[in-house]
């Protein structure tokens, strides 16, 4: 592996610990065994570092978005493929990193937004109404309005005021609030499916 992609790979190990804004360059290197003249040949500054390491997770989440989207037998397995991918990477993820990046980072920011806004919101919008054609999600259910619902849902966890990370699981949090989302605009078909998906999810996990 080239000195770049290690070098990305501990930031982003680093970064989803600790957040942003407290790890430095210096600790990086450090942690690699690399001087920091090292890192400065392959990034310009901090900046660009949690730009890239930043723009490889919106692009990784978008990879396993498409996948999921392929792979699911229907709406409601799609979001439990997803819940999937939140267990992998929130798992060790600090909820403070969306505010250092908001704060912080204001570029890298407007990027992630444009990600939530155009491709997230686009792919929970279109599973609403996949779900409304297999008869799995309520049909009088504005897709435009819960969609916006569940985007915003889904930012909830990370902020500290609500749920702060010493008292809440951010990958628990993240769960329940899909689930809740689900049950809302579930027929009764679709909350017959959601109990199975969730037994099946519960015996994987024993």
């Amino acid at each position: 592996m080239e000195i770049k992609e290690r070098v990305k790979q501990k930031a982003d190990e680093l970064f989803k610990r600790y957040g942003l804004k407290s790890v430095t360059m210096d600790e990086i290197a450090s942690r690699l065994g690399v001087s920091k003249k090292t890192i400065y040949q392959s990034f310009e500054d901090k900046n660009q570092l949690v730009d890239e390491v930043v723009a490889d997770l919106l692009t990784y989440n978008e990879s396993c978005c498409n996948r999921d989207r392929q792979k699911a037998s229907d709406a409601i397995h799609e979001v439990f493929l997803a819940m999937e991918m939140v267990q992998e990477m929130f798992e060790n993820m600090n909820p403070v990193i969306l505010y250092d990046m908001e704060r912080n980072y204001p570029a890298t920011y407007q990027k992630f937004l444009q990600h939530k806004y155009n491709f997230l919101f686009k792919v929970i919008r279109e599973n609403i109404e996949r779900g409304k054609r297999e008869e799995l999600y309520r049909e009088d259910v504005n897709s435009d309005v819960a969609a916006k619902i569940r985007l915003e849902t889904m930012m909830l966890p990370f902020n500290q005021e609500i749920f702060p990370k010493n008292k809440y699981n951010l990958v628990e949090l993240e769960h329940q609030m899909i689930e809740y989302f689900l049950f809302g605009i579930a027929t009764l078909k679709g909350y017959k499916l959601i109990l199975k998906y969730q037994q099946q999810r519960k015996k994987t996990a024993q």
